[in-house]
């Protein structure tokens, strides 16, 4: 299983690449394995400023819809709108072309409070 040592990590199975003042976020290799093939990527926040662990949209598999949670405040900047046409990516590259969003941090401490890679991998008891 893929856990980048470089990225942050969430209870909720997101993952968070810091730079600068914005947070690209996705799901990770294990939630789109649980998950299993996605079909649809839903980003209704675009523009929006939303408080940490707040919805910010839901992923679609075959047999389940699941929330996605804002890892930290902040301003939604940009949505990855090549998941309209091909959600699957999430499933083919979770942590590259299968990015979610960009959000413009309102609270830089926040960071401080995601999970390590270790970490992460204890969750998953990878």
């Amino acid at each position: 299983m893929n856990i980048p040592a470089e990225l942050k990590y969430t209870k909720d199975h997101e993952w968070v690449k810091i730079e600068g003042d914005v947070a690209t976020v996705g799901i990770t290799d294990f939630a789109q394995g649980e998950l299993g093939d996605i079909v649809y990527v839903e980003v209704d926040t675009l523009d929006e400023t939303l408080d940490k662990e707040a919805i910010f949209g839901t992923v679609e598999a075959v047999k389940t819809v699941s929330d996605l949670f804002s890892p930290v405040s902040g301003e939604i900047i940009e949505f990855n709108t090549a998941l309209e046409d091909e959600p699957e990516m999430v499933n083919k590259d979770p942590y590259g072309a299968g990015w979610m969003v960009k959000i413009k941090l309102s609270d830089s401490s926040e960071i401080e409070s995601l999970l390590s890679d270790v970490e992460y991998k204890e969750l998953i008891g990878a």
